[in-house]
């Protein structure tokens, strides 16, 4: 058995929910970070889907992240409960991860939804994907905890993502004109 490393971009930043023995920032390149995912096991339900992240090829993107590492004897109760975690439309796929310094450091697993699978919802503008974040809710919470948790991770981080930001912030204008 060897051990792995698994990249996370979405939850996986601020809710990892596995054994790692290590945690490091680090990014992937070709691709950016959208929520154009729809979740109807997780944030949103059948008939009311939640939004969530997936990753969108675009050859000069670069999306910042977290790199946890696994330790062999966990490698595949970790697998096993991530496919389960992310069963919606993703499939696994492995890609460089790269630090501050610019060097790839691992090959990491990385969940990415197919653009055919059933639960894509694509590209819509952020004001409406926001209102969609406002009133989901599934079986792992509120949507709008989703955003607002990944966009202060990220502010943690001290990376900026344009459209996690944007919409975190339409997010909380809902919350406070709805709650």
């Amino acid at each position: 058995m060897k051990s792995l490393w698994v990249f996370g971009y979405g939850s996986l930043v601020w809710r990892p929910d596995f054994p790692h023995t290590e945690r490091r920032p680090g990014y992937i390149t070709g691709f950016v970070r959208r929520f154009w995912q729809g979740s109807t096991d997780h944030r949103g339900v059948p008939g009311a889907p939640g939004r969530v992240v997936t990753l969108v090829p675009q050859p000069e993107g670069r999306t910042w992240g977290t790199a946890y590492h696994v330790a062999p004897e966990a490698t595949d109760a970790v697998l096993a409960r991530l496919d389960h975690r992310e069963q919606g439309g993703y499939d696994r796929h492995e890609l460089e991860v790269c630090g501050a310094d610019g060097q790839a450091y691992a090959t990491a697993l990385v969940y990415l939804a197919r653009l055919d699978n059933p639960n894509y919802l694509g590209e819509a503008p952020l004001v409406d994907i926001a209102a969609q974040v406002a009133r989901s809710h599934g079986p792992s919470g509120p949507n709008p905890e989703y955003v607002l948790r990944l966009a202060e991770a990220l502010e943690q981080m001290e990376i900026v993502d344009e459209h996690v930001r944007d919409l975190a912030s339409l997010v909380r204008g809902l919350e406070v004109v709805d709650g």
